[in-house]
């Protein structure tokens, strides 16, 4: 089966789940989606324009907070308000964080992402009024209903992979892939490529912002771990998981993460050792991540 059809067999399964109406699996595989979404949004930076960010759950909590401040203190649930609204709130501060960062490079770069990522989880988790370490509720979900929350995540998952995916194959995406492989050469060209690196990383927060109202409109409830350096950390691995700088890649990894932390919870307690060791496995013999498998048995 050739790559497309599997990817479009898988999406195809995420979508009838929708009419089986079951609540464990449209919210666990609701949440897994949101997974997808996120992985594709760090593979933008990770993958094409070759930065590895830390910041990436900054962006994901600080529009979910954006959505509990909405519904609770000003009382605007309609998503025609909201969603644009939290989106640009995540697309602002990747546009403050970026222009900031972007002025170091290599290991420096990523120290900086994780020090504003440390800074805003300190922020919202020391501050009473933002719900401390306990979180706070949405009052009113955008969406109410489980089926429509899980449809709009299917959605958005399928639009954020189709939307990218134009992206990288425009002059921009191509330029990305340069900046990439040769940035001193492609500065020679005459490419501005602080400001292509910058405008990557505004339109992957605007994702991971996406990914961040999403999940709160599933759940109803935002707590400071989002924004913390190990969920930063988790979305990393499953961009290197799934395979970086292929999108459907770190969408597969994210899938395959959600099941193994369900399933290996039932197994024992530290099921976190069970994703160490798949990690381990993938980098010895699959260099190239779940992707290469999948591209290598389309081949043959």
């Amino acid at each position: 089966m050739s790559r497309r059809a599997t990817l479009a067999v898988v999406a195809l399964a995420l979508g009838a789940v929708a009419l089986s109406g079951d609540r464990f699996w449209l919210q666990f595989l609701g949440k897994a989606m949101i997974g997808c979404v996120l992985a594709m949004s760090l593979d933008l930076l990770v993958g094409y324009a070759g930065l590895v960010s830390l910041a990436h759950s900054a962006f994901f909590g600080l529009s979910a907070y954006a959505l509990a401040g909405l519904t609770n203190g000003l009382g605007l649930v309609n998503p025609v308000l909201t969603l644009p609204a939290c989106l640009l709130a995540a697309a602002a501060a990747a546009l403050i964080i970026g222009w900031l960062s972007l002025r170091a490079t290599g290991v420096y770069f990523i120290m900086v992402t994780l020090a504003f990522t440390q800074m805003l989880f300190y922020l919202f988790n020391d501050s009473p009024a933002l719900g401390g370490s306990d979180g706070v509720y949405v009052s009113q979900r955008p969406l109410d209903s489980r089926l429509a929350a899980y449809l709009a995540i299917w959605t958005a998952m399928i639009l954020v992979y189709l939307i990218l995916s134009r992206i990288l194959r425009a002059p921009f995406g191509r330029a990305l892939e340069g900046i990439r492989q040769n940035e001193q050469r492609m500065r020679s060209l005459g490419y501005r490529t602080r400001r292509y690196k910058l405008a990557a990383f505004v339109i992957a927060g605007a994702l991971a912002g996406l990914a961040g109202y999403l999940d709160a409109t599933l759940y109803g409830f935002v707590n400071p771990a989002q924004l913390g350096w190990r969920q930063s950390g988790l979305i990393l691995v499953t961009v290197l998981l799934g395979g970086k700088g292929t999108l459907y890649g770190p969408a597969l990894g994210a899938l395959l993460l959600a099941f193994i932390e369900h399933y290996g919870e039932q197994v024992t307690e530290h099921w976190n050792a069970l994703i160490a060791a798949l990690v381990i496995a993938v980098v010895l013999f699959l260099p190239r991540g779940l992707s290469g498998a999948l591209q290598g048995s389309a081949r043959g």
